[in-house]
């Protein structure tokens, strides 16, 4: 995996793209070589910024999280630019998030999709928009990772003055419709496509996702 998001971003640079890559540590070997799995990222997050190619760090299970605070951090430390995913359904993430703009780091705000210490839907939207409205008065850059048409409407009119430090980031095949409207009002948008050859593990999640909404009787934004 690590030698495929080398080959990535050789390709990115060789090809001209306006693309980015955002990786998983659970890919490079978290949780049963964390040594190894740093001394990956490392490498990759150096290649990316010697190319000035985005990088990103997601965020997974509960399990992961220090670790990949600790890495992103560390990566900071050595003048990487990186992006982290910030999980809205965890109670600990408005203490992270200040832990994270105090080092410089980029956050994407998603309401997460792994277990959590709340299941509401009505409260994960309102950490949702707290840690964006942190990040709106702030001065951070900033991704609003959501398919939730009320947070959607809800964060591009509380961001509509930091839509130059802002962008809304949507996973492939879903708000297409989304996308192309805040492109044409001069949103920055990015389109998350699943990378390698296992694409059952993304379309389950999708799947899962939109029955989720189906079953509390709500749809993804069109």
């Amino acid at each position: 995996m690590a030698d495929s998001y080398l080959d990535v971003l050789r390709s990115i640079t060789d090809e001209k793209l306006y693309a980015a890559i955002s990786l998983k540590v659970t890919q490079l070997g978290h949780p049963y070589d964390k040594q190894g799995c740093t001394e990956r990222v490392f490498a990759i997050a150096r290649d990316a910024a010697a190319r000035k190619i985005g990088f990103e760090i997601d965020m997974e299970g509960r399990g992961s999280v220090d670790y990949t605070l600790e890495t992103v951090e560390a990566c900071a430390s050595e003048n990487y630019p990186v992006t982290i995913a910030l999980q809205a359904y965890l109670d600990r993430t408005e203490e992270d998030l200040e832990r994270v703009i105090e080092h410089g780091i980029v956050v994407r705000v998603v309401k997460g999709a792994y277990s959590g210490d709340v299941s509401d839907f009505r409260e994960i939207q309102r950490r949702f928009m707290v840690i964006i409205r942190r990040l709106i008065d702030g001065g951070s850059e900033f991704c609003i990772g959501t398919h939730d048409p009320e947070l959607i409407a809800w964060a591009s009119e509380a961001a509509s003055g930091a839509s130059d430090r802002s962008e809304f980031g949507m996973l492939k095949g879903l708000s297409d419709k989304t996308k192309l409207e805040f492109v044409k009002h001069g949103w920055k948008v990015s389109e998350y496509v699943p990378f390698g050859k296992d694409k059952a593990a993304y379309e389950d999640r999708r799947r899962i996702y939109l029955r989720h909404l189906d079953e509390i009787g709500r749809k993804p934004a069109p």
